[in-house]
């Protein structure tokens, strides 16, 4: 009797987007590329993640008619904490400087991303060698009760924790004794010197803890309901992938997840080993570019929402371009610009769709009046986050968080000054209010072209903001299709700016944005002027995201290259989640504090030899270790380590003389999957 070929396992891919979760279900039979065999989405839902996420699985579950214990597999991008740096979003983290001084919050801009939150500078720190200063945690120690009545979380960043951990060590021990709330020491996510860059790594990665830790939570309670017992995976920045519990830990590392998942994806529909890579979401427009099969990475760190951090991941640009931006009018101008993003607005047709009269009452109610109202088309409404997230508002935002209820609002009646304005701001800022307004969404709502929310409130939000007026005192569009229009042409022209930015940065041209913008303009313009300018990019550009094929359909004129748009662009952040692999790394520096004395920095420990070739052999030996360690803590129990090793040398009189070396261990393999 012929035994049953044995059935292929199972894996599935979900994507947390800004407006959207997908879910898609592959499987490794069916070709060199796998096949997929079901996808779906659902609208990813803040306030409860879980929502979101069973509307997406469950349906794609149901579509193969599978069951779902024979998954073996699930892996996750999200592209929330991504979002949440562009927007200025996350939870309130008190910062401790331990070693530096006040001053050293202009460097990096570290000061802009703190804004208001408490910093506490304590006494201590190291020098390069890691020889100790004295520490000194009694302000923090003083200071600790009431700050823990005020924060979600704390980051700690001490001068030269690179080279010697102990101090942020101490004083992670104490916040955790004190107040039991989560706490981000700097030399856990990064190894590279530069106090002020870490110390910012560290902050956002604080804010970030509770938003990650929400969805990783939401994930497991939903596969634990739907009796998925497999591990659980997370897409990190660079494209590999992490156990859900490094993830919740790391969260920073997730920057850039749902595009470098994107980018594993393209790269496995298309089969282009060279490439730009554009990818639009509902709040972002993410590119990157494909070299020989493989996405660039940013040494120097990925940069997002204007912040240049210490996490290596894929050298992605992040705009805040979107079918979800916020449509706006340029200013002082006798024919205004349509102007789009950064801002995320939730479009007036998905307002309309989940709270009905609430939405369409007030915008009919705001166009029967004579004149258009500057803040027509908006509403406000809660975001439902856990109420202890709104710690720490002030007397006005609290009070106006208070006015602010779960059914939307229009903004002419809850706003009845500037400075309110602002104060509403805040409160999106700090991601516990949704604004409602027109996004390009809504456009192709109206032109037919997008079906899926509610096309009449969309079109009353056309029709508002079709008769703001120019300044010659007209209005700015015959009619909700005009304005539609302009919209969509609007975005595809930008996104073509934002690709060839892209292509001109890459290439260490200055004033990227600038060129791309005259290219753009001239390329259209129906008088180009006498200089006769054009540009066409290497490669093809690769157009990912559920309404690539919409507004990338007049792209490839704009960029003088084809632009491919695959079969399963819309889930290609799932379906990258589910093809890559665990990578993790682990660093170790040998120094010479003086002659014949070998210091290793590795890990949270610091060790002297008074050999050389022992030090070095000491630091791969410990690399090693802590590389396994990480890729079993990470996911993979089929890590292969590769080591480097990096000198720093000089030569006196003939003589080699040992400054410094830098030894990198790099473990990568196949997730585990479950028996």
């Amino acid at each position: 009797m012929t035994a049953r070929p044995k059935p292929s396992p199972l894996f599935l891919g979900i994507d947390t987007g800004g407006t959207y979760t997908d879910a898609v279900l592959w499987s490794e039979a069916g070709g060199p590329s796998g096949k997929v065999l079901a996808k779906a989405k659902a609208l990813t839902t803040r306030h409860d993640l879980a929502v979101g996420i069973s509307g997406a699985v469950d349906a794609v579950l149901q579509k193969a008619g599978t069951d779902p214990t024979a998954i073996k597999l699930v892996s996750m991008s999200t592209t929330l904490a991504t979002n949440a740096l562009v927007e200025g979003q996350g939870g309130r983290v008190a910062l401790v400087m331990i070693g530096f001084a006040e001053g050293d919050l202009a460097r990096d801009g570290l000061k802009t991303a703190l804004g208001t939150d408490p910093v506490v500078f304590c006494p201590g720190g190291h020098d390069v060698h890691g020889n100790a200063a004295k520490l000194d945690l009694s302000g923090l120690e003083a200071a600790l009760p009431e700050l823990e009545k005020s924060v979600s979380g704390f980051a700690v960043c001490a001068y030269f924790a690179t080279r010697n951990p102990a101090h942020e060590l101490s004083a992670r021990n104490l916040i955790r004794d004190i107040t039991g709330l989560p706490v981000t020491a700097s030399h856990e996510l990064s190894a590279k010197l530069g106090g002020p860059r870490r110390a910012l790594t560290t902050l956002l990665n604080a804010r970030l803890i509770s938003m990650i830790d929400r969805l990783v939570a939401a994930t497991e309670g939903f596969l634990a309901a739907r009796n998925i017992a497999a591990p659980l995976m997370v897409v990190r920045g660079d494209g590999a992938l992490v156990s859900a519990a490094f993830a919740r830990q790391r969260p920073i590392e997730t920057i850039l997840s749902g595009p470098a998942a994107s980018l594993v994806g393209a790269r496995h529909m298309t089969g282009l080993d060279d490439a730009v890579v554009s990818d639009i979401g509902g709040t972002t427009t993410d590119v990157a570019v494909l070299d020989k099969g493989r996405p660039r990475l940013d040494p120097e760190g990925a940069t997002v929402g204007g912040f240049r951090t210490m996490v290596e991941a894929v050298a992605m640009r992040t705009f805040g371009l979107g079918g979800d931006s916020e449509v706006a009018l340029e200013d002082g101008v006798l024919s205004p610009k349509i102007l789009l993003g950064p801002r995320r607005l939730v479009p007036l047709a998905l307002a309309g769709m989940m709270h009905g009269e609430a939405v369409t009452s007030e915008l009919e109610r705001q166009l029967r009046a004579p004149n258009p109202g500057r803040m027509d088309g908006r509403l406000a409404v809660r975001t439902g986050v856990p109420e202890r997230l709104a710690a720490g508002l002030t007397g006005a935002e609290a009070r106006l968080y208070e006015l602010i209820g779960a059914m939307p609002q229009a903004l002419d009646r809850l706003l009845t000054s500037n400075a309110q304005n602002a104060t509403l701001n805040r409160l999106v800022s700090r991601g516990l209010v949704h604004v409602a307004g027109f996004t390009p969404s809504d456009a192709a709502h109206v032109l037919g072209r997008q079906a899926n929310w509610d096309a009449a409130a969309a079109r009353l939000g056309a029709e508002l903001f079709a008769r703001r007026r120019d300044g010659r005192g007209q209005f700015i569009a015959a009619s909700p299709e005009a304005i539609s229009e302009r919209v969509l042409t609007a975005l595809t022209r930008l996104s073509a700016e934002v690709i060839l930015e892209t292509a001109f940065a890459e290439d260490g041209l200055d004033g990227a944005a600038t060129v791309a913008h005259a290219l753009v303009q001239r390329a259209v313009d129906a008088h180009p002027g006498i200089a006769r300018l054009s540009v066409a990019l290497d490669r093809p550009v690769i157009g990912l995201g559920a309404s690539a094929p919409l507004h990338y359909a007049g792209l490839a004129e704009l960029v003088g290259n084809d632009c491919v748009v695959p079969e399963d662009t819309d889930v290609a952040n799932a379906l990258g989640a589910v093809v890559g692999q665990v990578r993790v790394s682990a660093e170790a520096r040998v120094s010479q504090p003086k002659e014949g004395l070998f210091r290793v920095a590795s890990g949270e420990s610091v060790r002297d030899f008074n050999d050389e070739a022992a030090a070095i052999a000491a630091a791969e030996k410990d690399v090693r270790a802590i590389a396994a360690g990480r890729a079993k803590d990470a996911g993979t129990d089929s890590a292969e380590i590769e080591i480097a090793s990096e000198f720093r040398v000089s030569t006196v009189e003939g003589q080699r003389m040992f400054i410094e070396a830098h030894v990198v261990a790099v473990a990568s393999g196949r997730p585990r999957i479950a028996v």
